[in-house]
């Protein structure tokens, strides 16, 4: 039988007692490194592991002013990728466009001119590059018909890409009291664009574009003062104050800041700036666990093995402070049943949580599916016949109250 009764009870006990494995906690301390922003409201996160790097009133409600225009891009985005129209297909501006949203509006322009025909791409343009009122106008009724109905497809989006706490009134950003985001919706809003459409994210790098004879520089600060910028887009109306979404990648890592409340273009310019350096130097990335390596291993019932190797299928990196051991690092396995044999290799089978234990609730890091590395075939008549007494006393423990390692560990919002 097996290796044994000794193995057996072992292994049941410990089923009992581990649905959630706690297999790695390093030794050496660390401490979350101190920093401020003079920005009222902002986000800075590192978009390869979705960390959160620094947080102020990031869900707190703000007038988003021009960021709305990514949130116009990003339904526009969706409409080419679902091949619902294309770059080359042509909107004509209206005259409402053009007063509401041209140069006699006082407010950012693409200059087009009443009854003008331009196509989606030069729009799309004349919206990233030049955050043209007009153009988010002429997209918003070539789309819909109207702003009040393309306002309705910009928050149905919304919701459905995970921007739970913000609400659109029109495509441009010009002040509308119903119409408010948070930061944190908006960095999510930026990962996704990057994500999503990354043959379209290379737009808002572009230096400088031209339409009307009328040539305009980008917007966005963060090109000109951070290496490595690539996107995303700026913000101002004198209830916002001066706002910004931005990105840059240095040495594979990727950062994403979401800000807004800022007094000056010069202010908003030297805090992104700020930021984008403190998130580059104060923190590095390592592996905590190498792609297709087990982990650990899970408790299978009823099969000719008592156990199967856990494995991820992708490197599992997070952000620590730089120059400082991860000391407070748990690495724990979640399993949400008792694995019964047959088990096939490759089967997803439990999920692995990097958890920072530091301060008085636990967080989520990471959350990584885990597969099985082996296959686990069905054992024989008495194996499943002792496995089977074993699950049963496991779920009786369990309709007692035991505690688990995992009732510790308080879930983080991922972004």
């Amino acid at each position: 039988m097996r290796s044994g009764l000794r193995s057996t009870i072992h292994h049941g006990l410990a089923a009992l007692a581990l649905l959630v494995v706690c297999f790695a906690r390093p030794d050496a301390a660390y401490s979350q490194v101190g920093f401020d922003t003079t920005a009222p409201a902002a986000l800075l996160i590192d978009y390869n592991t979705s960390t959160v790097l620094l947080e102020k009133n990031a869900d707190q409600a703000v007038p988003p002013a021009s960021l709305t225009k990514l949130m116009t891009l990003e339904v526009l985005f969706h409409e080419l990728q679902q091949g619902k129209v294309s770059l080359d297909d042509t909107f004509t501006a209206s005259e409402h466009a053009w007063r509401s949203g041209g140069p006699k509006s006082g407010s950012s322009t693409m200059f087009l001119q009443p009854g003008e025909v331009v196509t989606i791409g030069d729009l799309i343009q004349g919206i990233a590059v030049q955050s043209g009122n007009d153009a988010a106008v002429t997209i918003a009724e070539g789309l819909a018909g109207t702003e009040a109905a393309f306002a309705e497809r910009m928050n149905a989006r919304a919701k459905e890409i995970g921007l739970s706490a913000s609400h659109f009134v029109n495509p441009h950003g010009l002040p509308h009291p119903n119409e408010h985001v948070t930061t944190r919706d908006m960095a999510r809003l930026a990962a996704h664009l990057i994500r999503t459409y990354p043959e379209r994210y290379t737009v808002f790098r572009e230096a400088e574009f031209t339409h009307n004879k009328v040539r305009q520089h980008n917007r966005n600060p963060a090109l000109a003062e951070v290496p490595g910028a690539d996107g995303l887009k700026t913000g101002h109306t004198e209830e916002s104050g001066y706002s910004l979404v931005a990105s840059a990648t240095r040495d594979g890592r990727r950062l994403v800041l979401a800000m807004s409340g800022l007094k000056t273009a010069r202010a908003r310019a030297e805090e992104a700036r700020k930021l984008m350096e403190y998130g580059f130097r104060a923190f590095e990335e390592i592996t905590v666990a190498q792609a297709d390596k087990p982990v650990g291993e899970a408790r299978v019932y009823g099969g000719a093995s008592d156990v199967a190797p856990l494995v991820p299928h992708e490197p599992i990196n997070v952000i620590v402070p730089k120059g400082q051991h991860p000391d407070h690092l748990n690495l724990n396995i979640v399993y949400e049943k008792l694995l019964a044999a047959p088990l096939a290799k490759g089967e997803q089978v439990a999920t692995l949580r990097v958890v920072r234990a530091e301060g008085p609730e636990d967080q989520i890091l990471r959350e990584v599916p885990l597969y099985s590395g082996a296959a686990v075939a069905q054992g024989t008549l008495v194996e499943r016949a002792w496995d089977a007494a074993v699950e049963f006393v496991t779920q009786q423990w369990q309709n007692l109250g035991a505690t688990t390692t995992e009732a510790r560990v308080t879930s983080a919002t991922p972004l």
